[in-house]
C-alpha cells in the first residue's frame, strides 16, 4: 500500500512542475447547506485536471531505459493529458489509448500534446488490452490512470494542500472513479487527521468502483454515456492497490443521477463563475440535492474543467442529460 511518507516526497518531487491551486469558501453553498462550504479549485490545474499531479510524479520515477521507450496509458482523457504534457517536458514517448466514448475535446488535446493516440473499442477495458501489447511488444511503461503507486501519491498531494488550507475540515467530497484520487487524498487526510469523513461521488450510471465495493471485489461493470465521463471505466480486475485503499480509507459512497450532474455544473457556473465538467460537479451536485447530513466545515474538490464547451453551454441552458444536450 501507498505510505503517507510516500505522499509528502511526491510534493517536494513535483514542485514547481504542478500549480497549488486555491481553495475558496462558497458563499452561496454555506448560505444553502447551513455549514462552511469550500471549493478546492483543483480544475485550475495546468492541464485543466488534477491528472497532472500523478503523471508527473510517475515520469519523474522513471529510470534512463523506461525513459528511452517511452510511457503508454489508457485513459478517458484527462489521465491521457496529464501524462502527454509530463511526457513532453521530460522528452519522453507517450502513447495513450481511449475508447470511442472518449470525448473529442479532449482526444485533439492529448494529440495536440504530442502524444500518439489511439482509439479502440468502446470501453476503457477495450483501450487498456491495447496498452498491454503496446508495453509487450514495444516494451512501454505502463502508467495507470489510478492503480499505480506513483499517481496514487501524486495525487495524495491535494490532500496535503487541504490540510494546510482548511484545517477545520471535517468532510471531503472526493469524485470517484478508480481510485486514485480518493485513496490518494484519503491516506493523507487519514494519516494527519483520522476523524476526517472522506466521501466518494460518482454517477449511478455505470460506477465501476461503488459495484465492485458492493461485491467486495473488483468487478466489470457496462460502461454508459454520463456527463461525469471522467469517472467512467473499470477498476481492473486485477486491481493491486486503489480499490483496497477505497475500501479500507473512504467512509462513504454517494452516486448521482444525470439531472443532480447538471445542476452541479449549472450552479458552479451561476453562482461560483467556474467551468467544470460532470466529474468535477459531483460534490456541489451531492450538496445541493441534500445527499450529506448535517455537519461541519467541507470541502468538494473540483477536479477539472474539461469538458466539451457546446456541451456545457447545453447544460447551462437547462439540459438535464447527454440524450437532451446533443
Amino acid at each position: 500500500m501507498i505510505d503517507p511518507q510516500d505522499i509528502h516526497a511526491a510534493r517536494q518531487r513535483i514542485a514547481g512542475q504542478v500549480r497549488q491551486t486555491p481553495v475558496d469558501q462558497s458563499e452561496s453553498l454555506t448560505q444553502i447547506c447551513g455549514r462552511p462550504v469550500f471549493l478546492k479549485l483543483e480544475h485550475r490545474q495546468i492541464t485543466g485536471a488534477f491528472k497532472l499531479r500523478g503523471a508527473s510524479n510517475a515520469i519523474a520515477l522513471l529510470d534512463e531505459t523506461a525513459r528511452e521507450r517511452g510511457v503508454a496509458a489508457a485513459s478517458t482523457g484527462n489521465h491521457g493529458r496529464a501524462l502527454a504534457y509530463a511526457a513532453r517536458r521530460a522528452g519522453v514517448r507517450a502513447v495513450i489509448a481511449m475508447s470511442a466514448l472518449v470525448p473529442m475535446n479532449k482526444v485533439r488535446a492529448i494529440a495536440a500534446l504530442g502524444a500518439e493516440v489511439r482509439i479502440v473499442g468502446r470501453s476503457q477495458d477495450d483501450a487498456q488490452e491495447e496498452i498491454d501489447r503496446l508495453v509487450v511488444e514495444e516494451g512501454l511503461t505502463p502508467v495507470p490512470p489510478f492503480d499505480h503507486p506513483h499517481v496514487i501519491a501524486g495525487q495524495g498531494t491535494i490532500g496535503l494542500e487541504m490540510l494546510d488550507q482548511v484545517p477545520e475540515a471535517e468532510t471531503v467530497l472526493v469524485p470517484l472513479s478508480g481510485g486514485g484520487l480518493a485513496a490518494g487524498i484519503a491516506c493523507a487526510l487519514k494519516d494527519a487527521r483520522p476523524g476526517i469523513r472522506i466521501v466518494g461521488l460518482s454517477m449511478a450510471r455505470g460506477a465501476a468502483m461503488a459495484a465492485s465495493l458492493d461485491a467486495g471485489r473488483p468487478v466489470a461493470v457496462e460502461e454508459l454515456p454520463t456527463l461525469a465521463d471522467s469517472l467512467g471505466g473499470g477498476v481492473g480486475l486485477s486491481n493491486r492497490y486503489s480499490f483496497a485503499m477505497v475500501r479500507d480509507l473512504v467512509d462513504e459512497v454517494i452516486l448521482l443521477s444525470e439531472a443532480e450532474i447538471a445542476a452541479g455544473i449549472r450552479h458552479a457556473y451561476a453562482q461560483e463563475r467556474e467551468i467544470v465538467e460532470g466529474a468535477a460537479a459531483v460534490g456541489i451536485a451531492a450538496l445541493l440535492a441534500g445527499r450529506l447530513p448535517a455537519g461541519g466545515p467541507v470541502v468538494a474538490l473540483l477536479s477539472g474543467r474539461n469538458i466539451d464547451m457546446g456541451l456545457h453551454a447545453r447544460i447551462v441552458a437547462g439540459a438535464d442529460a447527454l440524450e437532451e444536450a446533443a
